[in-house]
């Protein structure tokens, strides 16, 4: 019992003396704080927009992309079993089937218009498409009441097109067969790619012009995407369809996104690690300073260990300065820019602007590296404060 009051009392001289020294240098001490405040703002701002472009992309792009595809191996009539199941698994939110075909749409010139045409991927779907889909509410009510012979393009397409709501569109799809449509609306996702692309008409525009009642598969909605691979698996594991999970389609895309961040992560956090050589560096001179004072400490029978606790401790309390200070212009930057995102180019970047998403678990992740890149920081100038021989140094 004798033992815990004196590991306290040199806890507290430790205590008492880091203070001392952080006292007399606060311009330094000002200056290292900020140092390790701009990198940890920097980490945080950089990991929040990142989370945020990642999710507003998969977001937008899932608005008009089904979360899992059933492709059947041979084209055939719609599978009352299949569809049976589908109603009853609690994994499945909604689903339609769907027919696929691509072909070129061309908007007759008139009305002072010249003519435009372009490429499109048309998917032939029921009104319970709108259910599978996450498009806004006004286009969803047009997708679920699209009628025979109406078509629903993608923003960027009916640009490209030249094509307005009630205009008609002439359809050559891959069998060479022709048709006639009418634009019955317009859908945003966000994403460019989708929206200068898909085109939405009804199961049976598409079944006449092929000349068959077959269906390519079905498109599902599920209550978790990030299931969508599993859920595949054990809906196909028994039937003659290839399951094609959302994270398939976009597997490249989602794999240069999480290097994206990897990346931007190990680059920011190159200035923490700098700042934190400041510490190391505001220590060690202190030690120079300080060398016959740690002397005296050591000969009045200070031990090693708190010297050492010493400059830990000075360490400690201005990474964690750095880190307080860091993590409220960080979390300011995010909550200004989740008020005002930064606008970007559709057509290069898939989405118009740059939302924020803050993770706490990139917040405590940045907050340990951080703490412990000074924390080690620290420890060289302490254990060189530690290794002084009082006895050379007061001779």
């Amino acid at each position: 019992m004798a033992i815990r009051p004196h590991a306290e009392s040199q806890t507290a001289l430790a205590w008492s003396l880091a203070r001392a020294h952080l006292a007399r240098r606060r311009t330094q001490n000002v200056l290292t704080i900020l140092g390790i405040a701009v990198g940890v703002m920097a980490l945080i701002a950089a990991l929040s927009l990142t989370n945020g472009f990642t999710g507003a992309l998969v977001n937008a792009t899932l608005r008009a992309s089904p979360h899992l595809s059933l492709t059947a191996y041979t084209p055939a009539a719609r599978d009352r079993e299949l569809e049976a199941a589908l109603k009853t698994d609690p994994a499945v939110e909604a689903f339609t089937p769907y027919v696929a075909d691509k072909g070129l749409l061309t908007r007759p010139a008139g009305g002072g218009r010249r003519a435009g045409f372009d490429f499109v991927t048309l998917f032939g779907v029921t009104p319970d498409a709108a259910r599978v889909l996450h498009l806004q509410p006004e286009e969803s009510q047009v997708l679920a009441a699209l009628k025979p012979g109406q078509i629903m393009l993608g923003s960027a397409l009916a640009r490209s097109i030249g094509a307005f709501t009630s205009d008609e569109l002439r359809l050559l799809n891959s069998t060479q067969k022709r048709t006639t449509l009418t634009v019955a609306g317009v859908f945003t996702t966000g994403n460019y790619l989708i929206d200068s692309a898909y085109a939405f008409t009804s199961l049976g525009t598409l079944q006449t012009l092929q000349g068959m009642q077959t269906v390519t598969g079905y498109q599902l909605r599920l209550s978790n995407p990030d299931l969508a691979p599993a859920v595949g698996r054990a809906l196909t594991r028994t039937r003659p369809y290839s399951a094609l999970p959302w994270q398939d389609i976009y597997g490249t895309l989602l794999d240069q996104l999480s290097l994206q961040k990897k990346v931007i992560t190990f680059v920011v956090f190159l200035i923490v690690v700098v700042a934190a050589f400041g510490i190391a560096n505001v220590l060690t001179l202190a030690v120079f300073e300080k060398t016959q004072e740690i002397a005296i400490l050591r000969a009045i029978g200070a031990t090693r260990s708190v010297i050492t606790r010493v400059f830990l401790l000075e360490g400690l309390t201005l990474g964690i300065g750095g880190l307080l200070v860091g993590n409220l212009l960080g979390l300011g930057i995010s909550a200004y820019f989740t008020v005002r995102p930064f606008q970007l180019p559709g057509d290069l970047y898939f989405v118009t602007s740059l939302p924020v998403e803050v993770r706490w678990t990139d917040l405590l992740a940045v907050n340990a590296m951080g703490l412990v890149t000074t924390l080690l920081a620290a420890l060289i100038p302490a254990r060189r404060a530690a290794g002084i021989e009082p006895a050379r140094i007061i001779r």
